[in-house]
């Protein structure tokens, strides 16, 4: 069976419908980490002014207290990834191919199924803090790494920041995939390329109902084609030509 990972978005939208909190005792850990910092020292965590981490400090008291609604996180997460995952409206096996193969890895809630509700928040794997003398990669390494021990084929659709929380020796245990397009017979990509290709890659996927590696290799999606002359076994090419 595959099992797909896909990274988290820093942009969010509010979904219409939220249900109860649910915080993982890791993630509670996180939050009184970050909690217990000053507001000089959080804005310099996050990278903020202290106006808008003021903002995510009342966002993080509010999800510690459970007083702070959640949504499924592939609809709360609105990146441009995410805007090109077919995911309004969904047809029921469409939404159990997601469900049963899909997981978001989170820095705050760690890897998580794709409709698990999360509190809106910012948090991402560059967020300077130490959690028990630990970065946010290391904290969540073992949790990480035990993952991969059950699941039969990973296919990364992650950046390399978040590849870069599992163990080196872990990086033979999935496929990850590069979207790149060709003009002028010159190949290139980018972030842009990248997420839109991975969240239509995705919605194919789900469209075909893809269950094995084989299926992966016979994929054409919004011009995108496998390149078996660039691939490995451990990492699929597909180009986008120039029409």
């Amino acid at each position: 069976m595959l099992t797909f990972l896909i990274p988290t978005a820093k942009e969010m939208k509010i979904p219409e419908k939220s249900f109860s909190p649910q915080i993982p005792e890791k993630s509670k850990t996180i939050l009184e980490a970050m909690l217990s910092l000053s507001m000089d020292q959080l804005a310099k965590a996050y990278k903020l002014s202290p106006i808008a981490s003021q903002k995510e400090k009342e966002r993080l008291e509010a999800i510690y207290a459970s007083t702070s609604p959640t949504y499924p996180a592939y609809q709360l997460f609105n990146g441009l990834m995410y805007r090109y995952i077919k995911r309004e409206d969904l047809e029921q096996k469409y939404y159990d191919y997601l469900r049963k193969h899909v997981f978001i890895t989170s820095a705050l809630y760690g890897i998580i199924p794709i409709d698990f509700p999360i509190a809106e928040h910012r948090l991402d794997f560059q967020t300077k803090i130490k959690i028990k003398e630990l970065s946010l990669k290391n904290f969540w390494r073992p949790d990480y790494d035990t993952f991969l021990k059950n699941k039969n084929t990973i296919i990364s659709l992650l950046s390399s920041e978040f590849e870069g929380v599992f163990s080196k020796e872990k990086e033979q245990l999935w496929i990850s995939i590069t979207f790149m397009e060709e003009k002028n017979g010159i190949l290139k990509t980018h972030s842009t390329i990248s997420k839109k290709a991975r969240g239509a890659f995705l919605t194919a996927c789900m469209e075909k109902q893809i269950e094995e590696v084989d299926q992966l290799k016979k994929l054409a999606f919004n011009d995108f084609a496998y390149c078996p002359e660039k691939s490995t076994d451990n990492k699929f090419i597909y180009i986008k030509k120039e029409a």
